[in-house]
């Protein structure tokens, strides 16, 4: 896979691309992360990126030229099956989603910022919109490094314990269970019996209970609609609510 990553602010990916399971993923030929300043495709003096809004307002709004001229120039490099706009007014983020983009070869990442975009890039290049949250980001590009770290450690191969993959929460519509490890007692705290029984059953059937339980406590809204069962796919889709975030 490869995602171009398309920034006013590139030093803002140094951290989240160059630790852990993304770092693993780039070094080992899973990934290839190419980030574009988009300053580069400013021409004036001052390479300006944003101007104020028609008809007024507070705030300032990203120009279509620096962008168009970025984005066709990696288009005419080769095909992509995405032009992702981090944005307030996209799809919420959600785990179904990072498994259809996961599936893909090329990847734009077009990081919002300011206001807003022009909507003719909008209207002309992006193919999809994303919001990662109702929450206020001064920029698009943190949301553009989560939807990059989630997309990334579903790629076959980053992650050498696949089983440890698939029980992710989210991966089948539910919170994941509870975890515990050595001592079997801390501070008069106990792990559950089941745990330490021994009968992969036991221990299989109480993951799930908890699982079940710890989603109907604290997301109740992932079972809407399934019927108390594992739900296939988290609700939240491009219909739902908006984001309030400035990504």
């Amino acid at each position: 896979m490869r995602i171009d990553v398309i920034t006013a602010f590139p030093p803002l990916f140094e951290g989240p691309l160059s630790e852990s399971i993304v770092k693993r993923a780039r070094e080992g030929g899973y990934v290839e992360i190419v980030i574009h300043d988009l300053r580069a495709y400013a021409h004036d003096k001052h390479r300006t990126l944003d101007d104020t809004p028609y008809g007024g307002g507070a705030g300032m709004i990203l120009k279509p030229e620096p962008i168009f001229e970025c984005v066709e120039a990696l288009q005419a490099e080769r095909s992509y099956d995405e032009v992702i706009l981090t944005t307030p007014a996209g799809e919420v983020y959600d785990q179904r989603l990072c498994k259809q983009l996961s599936l893909h070869e090329n990847l734009i990442i077009l990081c919002g910022h300011y206001k807003g975009v022009d909507q003719r890039v909008i209207d002309a290049l992006v193919t999809r919109e994303i919001s990662i949250g109702d929450y206020v980001l001064t920029g698009g590009e943190l949301a553009a490094a989560v939807i990059i770290d989630s997309v990334v450690r579903l790629i076959p191969g980053v992650i050498g314990d696949g089983e440890s993959l698939l029980s992710d929460s989210f991966m089948e519509g539910e919170l994941d269970c509870p975890y515990y490890t050595r001592p079997p007692e801390f501070r008069g705290m106990r792990v559950p019996d089941e745990l330490l029984s021994g009968d992969h059953k036991r221990v299989e059937a109480w993951r799930r209970r908890e699982s079940s339980r710890m989603t109907r406590e604290r997301r109740p809204d992932l079972l809407e609609g399934s019927g108390g069962a594992r739900a296939k796919t988290s609700p939240r889709s491009g219909d739902g609510p908006r984001a309030k975030d400035k990504e």
